[in-house]
């Protein structure tokens, strides 16, 4: 059989390890949707809660809100996703399949398996036609009589809408970002590329609103703390870029589009748009909803209607770029047999990490797991942590490296004479011993950093 291409067995180490698992997997499956198990819940949790500390909590001119994921039509018919949210559509005589027109020489004819795409007789293919990718559904307990709406494709016109509501009800004043993190759902005709193209994601969004003089400033200001958000967080190669749109990739509002793009094992895929999108969205709404949407600087005396800078990030294809990031596997020589061996690990930042540290008592006796034990329910009251004590530990370890876990801590015989453990280093592999009275201090140290 061939070697697993690294794709492959990143997404065999998610299922085996706990990451992500297929949506309604005993069932066959639902295609385009996922699951994320216990480490995949973690990891995704960190990844959003770094991104709304950095850019929240730890700002003072960011807030944030939560809007309802059900919205009144006509949100949608000022956004112009009604009319323009669509993608070109095909049908396949052959195999009774729908494709994206513009991808069909990635695709491949159902009724003719082929190792090369594009296997499809053109003279059986449809002529392309609009495709809505907003999902339907209907607010009443009777669909005839009931109002038809869309689950939102995204986030950012629930800010929009809430933006007179957040000016009345705080006292924040321009340049001001309003901050949301939820979910969105788009029909996707070919989800693919694991879980980076899916029907249902989430999305890390930022609306910020300024004056229309400071805001192509201010547009360069995030487009470069958004690229550097990434590097801190681990994504320090080469396969990390900022790409600027080209004049004729904006939409027609448009003032300018940067693009945030990982390569991953397929290709380069974006993580994040910060696109500048002048005041469009805010005067759509104000003419759909009859509302006055502008803004009065008490200062200058001055009402206009302000410019919106939008760092817009998928925390789902955030997710699947750290953990590509992170994957590695190298040759060394196992602890317990001595021979040469792969070892499989994650070098997650310690921030997103899903466990930070593991306990392992040596062995399963002369009181080491007791004080195991009771180093993981002490660590356990400011961490996420793990207890293991079966097998030998250098299964463990590996089992961590696995997860991702950056420090693995060890009772062993010496504990109980001189009051310390030893602390293993995921990436380094190295070993040192630290008094038990110091382990909060020594991860604390790591874990923050």
């Amino acid at each position: 059989m061939p070697e697993p291409t690294i794709m492959e067995k990143i997404v065999s180490l998610c299922k085996r390890r706990g990451f992500i698992f297929e949506g309604s997997e005993i069932y066959g499956g639902l295609k385009g949707t996922w699951d994320y198990g216990p480490l995949g819940v973690e990891l995704l949790r960190n990844i959003k809660n770094a991104w709304w500390h950095d850019n929240v909590t730890a700002r003072e001119d960011i807030v944030g809100v939560d809007t309802s994921i059900l919205m009144h039509r006509t949100v949608w018919q000022a956004s112009g996703h009604e009319s323009n949210f669509t993608d070109p559509l095909v049908d396949c005589k052959t195999c009774k399949l729908r494709f994206c027109a513009d991808q069909i020489e990635e695709s491949q004819c159902g009724k003719k398996p082929s190792k090369k795409p594009g296997q499809h007789d053109e003279c059986q293919l449809t002529e392309a036609r609009k495709f809505n990718l907003m999902f339907k559904t209907f607010v009443g307990p009777v669909e005839e009589d009931a109002q038809m709406v869309y689950l939102r494709p995204e986030t950012a016109q629930g800010i929009f809408v809430n933006f007179k509501n957040v000016c009345d009800s705080t006292r924040i004043k321009l340049p001001f970002g309003i901050a949301q993190i939820g979910k969105s759902f788009r029909n996707e005709i070919t989800p693919k590329q694991f879980i980076f193209r899916s029907r249902e994601f989430e999305q890390m969004e930022i609306e910020f609103f300024c004056h229309p003089n400071t805001s192509r400033e201010w547009y360069e200001k995030w487009r470069d703390a958004r690229f550097e958000w990434y590097r801190k967080l681990g994504i320090k190669s080469d396969k990390l870029r900022l790409r600027e749109h080209a004049q004729d990739e904006l939409s027609h509002y448009s003032q300018g589009t940067s693009d945030i793009e990982y390569l991953f094992p397929w290709g380069w895929g974006e993580l994040e748009g910060i696109a500048h999108r002048g005041d469009y969205d805010l005067r759509q709404h104000q003419q759909f909803s009859g509302k006055d949407l502008s803004y009065f600087d008490d200062e200058k005396k001055e009402r206009f209607i302000p410019h919106v800078i939008e760092p817009s990030a998928g925390a789902t294809r955030s997710l699947l770029a750290f953990l590509c990031e992170a994957f590695e596997e190298q040759k060394i020589v196992d602890e317990d047999s001595k021979k040469e061996d792969v070892r499989t690990v994650l070098h997650f930042h310690p921030r997103l990490a899903p466990v930070k540290a593991a306990v392992f008592p040596l062995v399963r006796k002369d009181g080491m797991p007791e004080r195991a034990m009771a180093i993981y329910k002490d660590l356990q009251r400011n961490w996420p942590v793990f207890y293991d004590e079966k097998g030998a530990v250098g299964r463990r370890y590996r089992r961590q490296d696995e997860a991702g876990t950056p420090f693995c801590i060890t009772v062993d015989g010496q504990t109980a004479t001189d009051n310390t453990v030893t602390i293993r280093d995921r990436d380094s592999m190295q070993q040192q011993r630290v008094s038990c009275d110091k382990i909060h201090t020594y991860l604390f140290e790591r874990l923050n950093s």
